[in-house]
């Protein structure tokens, strides 16, 4: 679409810059876009000419939801894994195996299919940027060709090529990092900006994580991890010593872990420099118990949600639930989950650019179909998005 585009008549404008609260909440508010950007954001009233226009009908506006944890490179279905946990089987982390073994034996077609149709689900929900992460091919080829596939999608491309020791290397875990190390970050890492391991009991120990942060750190990545998902561990502060963007999932936390996290803060009071991103779906689908987002919030620590959208441990790409699961299960307050899910996830990705309704961002708008941004927890499984503007084009 060419042209400026005005959004107006927007009864509760979410910034995440100034104006009231920690939302920033504009009343009475417009927005002007030009060439995917915001250029100006005031009251209705006030709002200058554009070339198109859509009329917000008194409902809420807010940035687009940015989703920094998600796994969409995969085949098969593990829905009957589900059932089983539903019945009171644990879960281990051991079914990655299984989604390996479809993936490695699906087209790239197959797998674009996939691609498309949960990043199709996640944009009518309002998620407009979405991390995609590899780890569910674990050869060289197919780690290279993962995030091929997941770079014609998105730009947040992150190799885990330490998800999991693939079957036929688990009597030789350290030939495999050496493999991960070598060849195929070397063959990765053109379509990826992030590394990520699994430090876990059952994947990668902490020394193991740290060789492959450091090798996808020299070969000019950004740093990731999945930590403490599965009880107390050594991962996030890991991440904190190696300058993690994120370090995600965060259920097990000990007093030194948020306290390492809160010694990452910016001196300006903006937060802290290592995230902590809470994956609330994980817990629903597992029977797990939640992240305790208080305390993190309580010890400054800047807290991110996402979808941790995958085939085994949460099928979930909507981010509206995972707001209303945080509100609920976690204890964050409706305005404190709205910011993890918007401005909270542009600071894992190390992006200024998303998650806010200020001149110079991205012009990514969520017009709900409700007056507040409350109604995103108020109104659980309601499918209130009525309308998403990606990089200033309707959707």
């Amino acid at each position: 679409m060419s042209g400026s585009l005005l959004v107006d008549n927007i009864g509760e404008l979410v910034t995440n810059g100034a104006g009231e609260g920690p939302l920033g909440i504009r009343r009475n508010a417009a927005v002007l876009v030009e060439e995917g950007r915001v250029v100006w954001v005031g009251p209705s009233a006030y709002a200058p000419a554009a070339d198109h226009h859509v009329d917000a009908g008194g409902a809420a506006v807010l940035p687009g939801f940015v989703d920094s944890h998600a796994h969409l490179i995969f085949a098969g279905d593990r829905a009957a894994e589900f059932a089983a946990r539903m019945a009171g089987q644990p879960y281990t982390g051991g079914g990655i195996r299984t989604t390996v073994g479809a993936t490695r034996a699906a087209t790239d077609d197959e797998l674009r299919v996939t691609v498309r149709r949960l990043r199709g689900e996640a944009l009518r929900q309002g998620t407009t940027t979405m991390e995609i992460k590899s780890g569910y091919g674990l050869t060289v080829a197919d780690e290279a060709r993962s995030l091929r596939i997941a770079a014609e999608t998105s730009t947040e491309t992150t190799f885990l090529g330490a998800h999991v020791v693939p079957a036929e290397y688990a009597d030789r875990p350290d030939d495999y990092v050496g493999l991960v190390c070598g060849p195929m970050l070397a063959a990765a890492a053109p379509y990826a900006k992030w590394i990520d391991v699994f430090c876990e009991q059952g994947a990668f120990d902490v020394d193991h994580a740290r060789a492959i942060l450091a090798c996808g750190q020299a070969a000019g990545l950004g740093v990731r991890l999945h930590a403490n998902q599965l009880g107390p561990g050594p991962g996030v502060q890991l991440g904190v010593e190696l300058d993690a963007a994120s370090v995600d999932h965060c259920t097990h936390l000990s007093d030194a872990d948020v306290a390492a996290l809160a010694a990452t803060a910016h001196t300006d009071g903006s937060g802290t420099r290592t995230v902590a991103t809470l994956l609330p779906g994980a817990e629903f689908s597992t029977r797990s118990p939640y992240p305790d987002a208080r305390r993190l919030l309580d010890a400054g620590v800047t807290v991110a949600l996402a979808t941790d959208c995958n085939p085994g441990s949460s099928y979930t790409s909507s981010m509206p639930f995972c707001v209303a699961l945080a509100v609920r299960e976690m204890r964050m307050a409706p305005a404190e989950a709205v910011w993890a899910a918007t401005a909270g996830g542009a600071r894992a990705l190390r992006r200024d650019d998303i998650g806010v309704l200020t001149p110079g961002a991205r012009a990514d708008l969520v017009v709900l179909d409700a007056p507040s941004h409350l109604h995103l927890a108020y109104r659980p499984g309601v499918p209130l998005i009525r309308q998403v503007i990606r990089n200033g084009v309707p959707q």
